[in-house]
């Protein structure tokens, strides 16, 4: 649905040029959710505006739903205006809402329709439609001091589904929010992603809203995409850093003839006795250093830092007990012994 290839974005100014985008490869597929996820200056926000072309990227194509908008800037008034209709089709959630202060909540949604050329009659009934949808039928005559955040940023999620795009794009849409109303709004979002067919793409620097609501994802580091998958994937993938950075552990070995071992349960083995049965099976004291347990995407998801009696050499047999059982094993330090193993 979404894709991007060598993306680049270089701000020039005063003399001097920064690399905000280092060709950048994105792929979100239709009807999931994809989350973009890095620290402040990643580049997150210059990706985002330019999917939808808000910023001209420097080099490379943007492609949504088959149609390279790149191609379509800048080639006179008749691929300007296909390119507006293309940007109709995606809808964009801000940080701070941008709502016109000067309009009711109703009014505020219609705008988009305004400018769509809908009569007075349609955005009415589209506009409700939407307060309806985002729950807040009851506030369309109320105007934004009016309204707490989170109705705020559910106007704005409104007002972004009124063109019915096929893409829904979030720039840090639950920053500004407290924890309670940012799992009401994650949790509308994923509503509107299954019940509309929404694809989402949203950017963030919060971990708990790529685990809350994400099927996919990626970690952008200096203007680049560093890594990236499904969250499945990507929690079973060893030395992932997004794995880690979702469900952080911590615990070094006690000694130099002990060996540190990182297990990732999903799904039905987040419930299992392993580690029990492990201790059981070869007769060995093992201590728990660190462990994390929550639902990602629905599903399950564990990770326990376990320190095992003797040198990695010694424990090639339990390790391997635990993989047959079908879990992620991380040996930090040992990522190389891992692979050999893989491919046997």
């Amino acid at each position: 649905m979404i894709t991007t290839t060598d993306l680049t974005k270089v701000y020039r100014a005063r003399g001097r040029e920064v690399t905000a985008l280092d060709g950048v490869d994105l792929h979100v597929r239709e009807g999931e959710v994809y989350g973009v996820i890095g620290q402040s200056g990643a580049g997150k926000s210059s990706l985002i505006r330019c999917v939808n072309l808000l910023e001209r990227p420097t080099s490379g194509t943007v492609s949504v739903d088959g149609q390279d908008l790149t191609a379509l800037a800048g080639r006179g008034p008749r691929a300007g205006k296909e390119l507006r209709r293309a940007r109709s089709r995606i809808g964009m959630v801000f940080q701070h809402f941008n709502l016109l202060s000067s309009r009711t909540v109703q009014d505020n949604v219609e705008l988009p329709l305004e400018i769509l050329g809908k009569t007075g009659k349609e955005r009415s009934r589209k506009a409700l439609e939407l307060l309806d949808l985002v729950g807040l039928a009851d506030q369309a005559k109320a105007y934004p001091a009016q309204l707490s955040g989170g109705q705020k940023q559910r106007v704005g999620i409104a007002r972004a589904l009124a063109g019915d795009p096929k893409v829904l794009l979030s720039d840090e849409a639950t920053s500004a929010l407290d924890p309670e109303t940012t799992r009401s709004i994650l949790a509308l979002l994923r509503d509107l992603n299954r019940q509309l067919g929404l694809t989402v793409l949203l950017i963030t620097h919060e971990m708990d809203v790529v685990k809350s609501v994400c099927d996919s994802a990626a970690l952008m580091e200096n203007g680049r995409i560093v890594e990236s998958g499904t969250v499945s994937d990507l929690l079973a993938t060893p030395g992932s850093e997004l794995a880690a950075a979702l469900f952080p552990l911590d615990g070094e070995a006690s000694g130099a003839d002990r060996t540190v071992v990182d297990v990732t349960f999903q799904g039905e083995s987040a419930t299992q006795p392993v580690i029990s049965q492990l201790a059981r099976t070869y007769n060995i004291d093992i201590s728990i250093l660190g462990a994390a347990i929550d639902t990602v995407g629905g599903l399950q998801v564990g990770r326990m830092r376990i320190e095992l009696p003797g040198r990695y050499e010694d424990n090639v047999v339990p390790i391997g007990f635990l993989r047959e059982k079908g879990l992620q094993i991380d040996v930090p330090g040992h990522e190389s012994a891992l692979v050999k193993e893989g491919a046997k």
